[in-house]
């Protein structure tokens, strides 16, 4: 396993930072490596998502808690050169023996808890997202080193959480009374700064000469984050140069892909993610950062219109709170592919550009289930 070195600067200049996620997950590991070595570490090694990177965080406070009720650790939050809310919160974590053989999690103060549907965690949960729930519970196991787990409630925290979280959609996503425990990757690339289209162009530009060398898949896939990956990789059976993270610039991607075409031709150019975040353009939002686009979940209902003639299901998908809601209360509803195809074809026909043979539109959620397959 290699260490991720956060000393390394991105390609496009810029420093990265780690999670939230990232966060939680060192102060547990330090919290347990106290109570089983009797050790207060000043910096713990996580094993990060892709199985492959270990990162190094530093531990900012770790104390005993009086009458029995565990250890609390505190992190500092860095997120790099990245506009991020949390950057330099303090994320605890309070970790306590339960004996029930099961990890159980907790929202400490500061930290969010779900009231609605449609985020990937079920009502009443804290609002820790569950990549940081496996590398918290990878953790654990690296500290136990085959022992049995007694099982631990763990208590994610952060000071001024609930402040913090005004500043974000938390509140319109049914999360309320703080902050939520994120990331997916471990990482914050600094993906919201201007510096880094120049990064995508060059990302643009390569994927393009690979799709030239490869004449039986003249493709590239764009992705505005990971999920998609799976399907550009196992499916479409892309290289890793023909696969683009493109952040929140759909709008300027397209525009990059055009201009560096030149007199050739792109025979397929897929533009794979969420619908929460690609169906913002057909709001006339080509940057789909939070702090510069609406939810899309005004489109969605708009568009059930078109598609439904059951008003009940109509009625249902405009109280949804998230476009994620609408993916899971869509699940199993006859018709749903037709919906989101439907979704597929208005967004491919008003990101359409020249040089491209066929552009093609595939939304998933976030399990990276393709939405508008035919069931």
């Amino acid at each position: 396993m290699k260490e991720f070195d956060l000393n390394k600067i991105a390609l496009n200049g810029l420093r990265r930072g780690f999670t939230t996620g990232s966060c939680a997950t060192a102060a547990v590991k330090a919290g347990l490596i106290y109570h089983y070595h009797n050790i207060s570490p000043s910096s713990v090694d996580i094993t990060l998502p892709d199985n492959e990177h270990f990162l190094t965080i530093n531990i900012n406070r770790l104390v005993k808690l009086p009458e029995d009720n565990g250890i609390k650790t505190t992190v500092i939050k860095y997120a790099g050169d990245d506009p991020d809310q949390t950057d330099g919160a303090s994320i605890s974590a309070i970790v306590k023996i339960n004996n029930s053989g099961i990890n159980k999690f907790f929202a400490g103060v500061g930290v969010g808890t779900v009231t609605g549907p449609g985020i990937n965690l079920p009502i009443g949960e804290p609002a820790i997202n569950p990549v940081p729930r496996l590398m918290i519970n990878n953790a654990i196991s690296e500290v136990l080193e085959g022992a049995i787990n007694p099982g631990f409630d763990i208590t994610i925290g952060c000071v001024n959480g609930e402040n913090i979280a005004k500043k974000t959609f938390n509140l319109k996503l049914g999360i309320v009374g703080g902050i939520s425990i994120l990331g997916t990757t471990g990482i914050v690339e600094p993906m919201s700064l201007e510096a880094y289209k120049a990064a995508i162009e060059v990302y643009l530009k390569v994927a393009l000469a690979s799709a030239a060398d490869n004449c039986n898949k003249s493709t590239v896939a764009i992705l505005p984050g990971n999920i998609g990956i799976n399907y550009a990789k196992n499916i479409l059976k892309l290289n890793s140069k023909q696969i683009v993270h493109i952040s929140n610039f759909i709008g300027f991607s397209l525009k990059s892909i055009e201009k560096n075409l030149a007199n050739a031709t792109l025979e397929n150019l897929y533009l794979l993610g969420h619908p929460g975040k690609i169906a913002k353009v057909l709001t006339n939002n080509f940057d789909t950062h939070s702090a510069k686009s609406p939810m899309a979940m005004s489109i969605l209902a708009q568009l059930a219109h078109d598609v439904f003639t059951d008003l009940n299901i109509i009625k249902q998908i405009e109280s949804c709170p998230t476009v994620e809601a609408v993916t899971i209360l869509l699940k199993d509803y006859p018709g749903s592919s037709l919906f989101w195809q439907y979704i597929e074809n208005q967004i491919a026909q008003k990101l359409q550009i020249k040089k491209v043979v066929n552009f093609k539109v595939k939304l998933l959620d976030l399990r990276g289930n393709l939405l508008g397959e035919t069931k």
